[in-house]
């Protein structure tokens, strides 16, 4: 692992085994030409104008005020033009914000003079929410620091970076902790998960999709990329395949290591989970969901769907092999003959209701047991 020295700015490498204590840097990228890259920290270009250098150097002074005494900053810790190794940082980043001392998100779109927990502040509405990558990084850290810039533009000098002045442009906001409600308002994610008080593998698959529904990425394979620390897996990057091809493939990888129906609770409407799910028992109708999404936005209102308690008869309750996703399910026939079959999975305020998938979109074989989507 590279890590920034926060006093000389030279780059060290440590093995995994004896790794220093370290601040992490949260950020949305400016403009290529402004970040510090791997290749300039070597080179001691570190003095450029732009918002690259308020955040690195702001960094390190900051870890330094901690006592602290490395950094990691993604922009010029991961040599990128090194595929290999973008891909090893990429499958390793949940767990290197995790372990983080602290961690320092910048804000640099925040003025430091405002309340962020006023109604329409610029910190709910800050880019930073809208990003792929920082989902990750708001959950992963035990400790986190926001901090806003005085300056409106988010650019200095090169001799106020040279001098030392970078951190003067950060203005701590608040922590993880004493915002947490009103960061679980902004991004729909319950405090208990936030806050490490409830393990993030006890949230429904559905439930974390949704809290990726409405960022971005720069790059449209990272939409699924940036969630394989969420959900504690790895695979490989195929730069070039595609938006749909990554999240499928995420998709895939999730159901084999995840026993969880909520992956297929997707594309529910708004008046499915509110009021269609509230009113199925008595009227009869079910919840239909689909088989496989395109983008984390399908999920966009499947927050409040979690895991059930599967039958022993159905534990192999999802699978997908040979492009084909098969799903062993109990099944229910309407008074009508309207078949669906039933997902371990419902909404959190109902026992008593599953979501399910309607017949109309699959086929059954005769049991009447076992449900395949090709």
């Amino acid at each position: 692992m590279r890590l920034v020295n926060a006093k000389t700015f030279a780059i060290e490498e440590f093995p995994d085994f004896c790794v220093p204590p370290y601040a992490i840097l949260s950020h949305t990228w400016g403009s290529d030409s402004e970040e510090l890259s791997f290749r300039d920290v070597e080179a001691r270009n570190i003095e450029k104008p732009g918002i690259g250098a308020i955040k690195f150097r702001g960094c390190c002074q900051q870890a330094i005020k901690d006592g602290i005494g490395y950094a990691w900053i993604d922009t010029c810790c991961i040599d990128k033009t090194n595929f290999v190794e973008l891909s090893e940082a990429i499958n390793s980043m949940f767990r290197w914000y995790r372990q983080a001392a602290i961690c320092y998100a910048f804000l640099s779109d925040v003025p430091s003079n405002e309340n962020p927990q006023e109604k329409d502040s610029k910190f709910q509405k800050s880019r930073w929410f809208q990003r792929g990558w920082t989902l990750q990084e708001l959950v992963a850290p035990k400790i986190l620091r926001f901090y806003g810039t005085i300056t409106s533009s988010g650019t200095c000098s090169a001799q106020d970076t040279a001098n030392g002045n970078a951190i003067r442009d950060w203005r701590l906001l608040g922590t993880k902790g004493n915002m947490s409600t009103t960061i679980e308002s902004i991004t729909g994610i319950p405090r208990e998960y936030l806050l490490g008080i409830a393990q993030l593998h006890t949230a429904s698959v559905a439930q974390r999709m949704s809290w990726a529904a409405h960022r971005e990425t720069k790059r449209k394979e990272d939409l699924a990329y940036c969630l394989l620390g969420i959900f504690d897996i790895t695979m490989p990057m195929i730069y070039g395949e595609g938006r749909d091809q990554a999240f499928f493939r995420l998709q895939e990888q999730i159901m084999k290591v995840i026993k969880d129906d909520s992956i297929l609770a997707w594309g529910i409407t708004k008046s499915q989970s509110v009021n269609e799910i509230q009113s199925a028992n008595s009227t009869g109708r079910a919840v239909a969901g689909r088989v496989m999404a395109k983008t984390p936005l399908e999920f966009a209102n499947s927050g409040h769907i979690i895991r059930r308690e599967q039958s022993l008869q159905y534990t192999r309750a999802v699978d997908i092999s040979g492009g084909s996703v098969r799903a062993h399910l109990p099944l229910h026939i309407t008074p009508t003959g309207q078949m669906f079959g039933l997902l371990s999975c419902g909404p959190e305020n109902d026992a008593q209701q599953n979501v399910s998938s309607d017949s109309h979109a699959s086929k059954y074989d005769q049991d009447q047991s076992t449900q395949q989507w090709n």
